[in-house]
């Protein structure tokens, strides 16, 4: 959906926007696989993000860093689609995956939330046993095959390296299983339906060291078969499991770049005051 971009008001504090053209890393020839031009987003009649232009890498991993309310997890949702279970959303721009427009009018939002999967900052499993968690997305699209799901499910655990721990006991509760295992579980479930892209919200913000520890291993796994955004408020995390990030303010994309470019030699001074902790 190309759009023409509505006035409207900006946030008090005044934000010089710049983005690099492209990222070094992104500057490669590796296309694209995530793009957005202009891109807003309101919640009713209040205005959430303004004119993002952003390009997100095939099969890397980018972070979106920023203070609270600043507006990266209400875009990480827009990626998928999720803001569109809130009344009263609006989108203008254009939000691009592979080159096809996710809001146009002939878009199924059911393949758009298949394909861009989900993680939440609470790990959400269904009181249900760990393989029924793992397989619930096929058997929503109608799998039916106990082989297939199998298979799927251990290529699933694998995939989110739990499939050791959890093996011998796929018929237990997915709710005897600890913090970190219940996180894991649910990044199984989002690969089970195959994405191209692997949202992450905050997925260690309520795990300990250990556990973070292990999903942070995990991203960089994952990043050789999927393309993965992550919105976090640690900064050390994004800096370690990253190779692009982009910094938001009020809505703005104040600025992206290579992860060590925006740590060690930000362009803005926002980003650097945010990055060494005088506010946020």
């Amino acid at each position: 959906m190309e759009a023409q971009i509505m006035t409207a008001p900006t946030p008090a504090l005044a934000i010089e926007t710049r983005t690099s053209p492209q990222p070094e890393t992104a500057a490669t020839g590796d296309p694209a696989l995530i793009e957005l031009r202009k891109f807003n987003f309101w919640y009713g009649a209040k205005q959430a993000l303004f004119d993002i232009d952003l390009k997100v890498r095939e099969r890397s991993v980018t972070a979106f860093i920023g203070p609270s309310g600043c507006g990266k997890s209400t875009l990480l949702r827009c990626l998928n689609r999720m803001n569109d279970l809130i009344d009263g959303v609006r989108v203008e721009g254009s939000l691009r995956v592979n080159g096809e427009d996710l809001y146009g009018s002939d878009v199924d939002v059911v393949d758009v939330r298949k394909r861009l999967g989900m993680v939440f900052q609470k790990s959400n499993p269904f009181p249900k046993s760990i393989f029924e968690n793992v397989v619930y997305g096929l058997r929503i699209q109608g799998e039916r095959n106990r082989t297939r799901l199998r298979d799927a499910c251990e290529v699933a655990l694998k995939g989110a390296a739990l499939w050791d721990e959890v093996k011998d006991r796929l018929d237990d509760s997915a709710l005897s299983l600890s913090g970190g295992q219940m996180q894991r579980l649910c990044i199984a479930r989002a690969l089970a339906v195959e994405p191209e892209v692997v949202l992450m919200d905050e997925p260690c913000s309520a795990l300990d060291p250990i556990a973070t520890a292990k999903i942070e291993e995990l991203i960089f796994s994952l990043k050789e078969r999927f393309t993965i955004v992550i919105v976090t408020h640690n900064m050390q995390q994004a800096a370690r499991v990253s190779e692009e990030t982009g910094f938001f303010m009020l809505g703005k994309l104040v600025e992206f770049d290579k992860t060590d470019v925006i740590f060690t030699r930000p362009k803005q001074k926002m980003t650097e005051d945010y990055i060494t902790g005088r506010f946020g």
